[in-house]
């Protein structure tokens, strides 16, 4: 376990240390400078207590805050936003709230899936994944016309939502040898990606890019090897 104050936490935080869905719990605490303890999971072999405090979906991310749990990323993001309000994610403004909700839902039901069909796919297929991803994609580059965020001129909900994309896209990209975000393609969405992943909070939490090659490898080989004919 990691502890990241000088005493037991009464946050706590329940992940791998891959998983880009535990990552935006790490980014929002930070940014919001609450103290936490890290709990590392292995997956295969899942704690009693994860198993306790998320008996539903039995998987990370998880938070716990005095003894009581909350599962689910995005749910987690919006309960830390209402539970401690200082440099907030969201604005004051309804209308810009439900916007940055609706992004964030967007990159989870549209973008991630159709960027690792293709990932997980080859010839083709995979082209066909690419231009359906591309599809999508466009959709956050329009979104980012004046902006430097999708918050604005801060970090805010929908960048912590997609922030896998800063990091994760260019490793599915270099395993798959597959070019989703091309710069002329994408000229705002590539600065997004170089911005936000420069943001001292987020740099220094990304995990060692080797070890995301090395484990999305191994992820694209099982998942093409079971996907062959038999």
């Amino acid at each position: 376990m990691e502890t990241h104050s000088k005493k037991m936490a009464e946050v706590k935080l329940f992940r791998t240390w891959s998983s880009r869905f535990a990552l935006r719990i790490v980014w929002a605490l930070k940014l919001k400078d609450v103290q936490y303890d890290t709990i590392f999971e292995d997956l295969s072999n899942k704690s009693p207590l994860l198993l306790q405090y998320n008996p539903v979906h039995k998987k990370v991310p998880v938070l716990g805050h005095n003894g009581k749990s909350v599962a689910e990323s995005l749910v987690i993001l919006e309960y830390i936003e209402e539970t401690w309000k200082q440099n907030p994610l969201l604005s004051e403004d309804p209308h810009e709230r439900a916007v940055a909700r609706f992004w964030a839902k967007f990159g989870d039901e549209k973008v991630l899936p159709s960027i690792w069909e293709a990932f997980n796919s080859e010839g083709k297929e995979q082209e066909e994944g690419i231009v359906k991803a591309k599809e999508n994609l466009k959709y956050l580059e329009e979104e980012l016309k004046g902006k430097k965020f999708f918050g604005g001129e801060h970090i805010g909900f929908a960048d912590i939502a997609l922030g896998w994309l800063a990091e994760y896209e260019n490793v599915f990209e270099e395993v798959a040898s597959m070019k989703v975000i091309a710069e002329d393609e994408f000229p705002l969405l590539s600065e997004w990606k170089r911005t936000f992943a420069d943001a001292p909070i987020i740099k220094e939490n990304w995990p060692p890019r080797d070890k995301l090659v090395t484990r999305y490898q191994a992820f694209r080989e099982t998942n093409l090897l079971n996907k062959a004919p038999k």
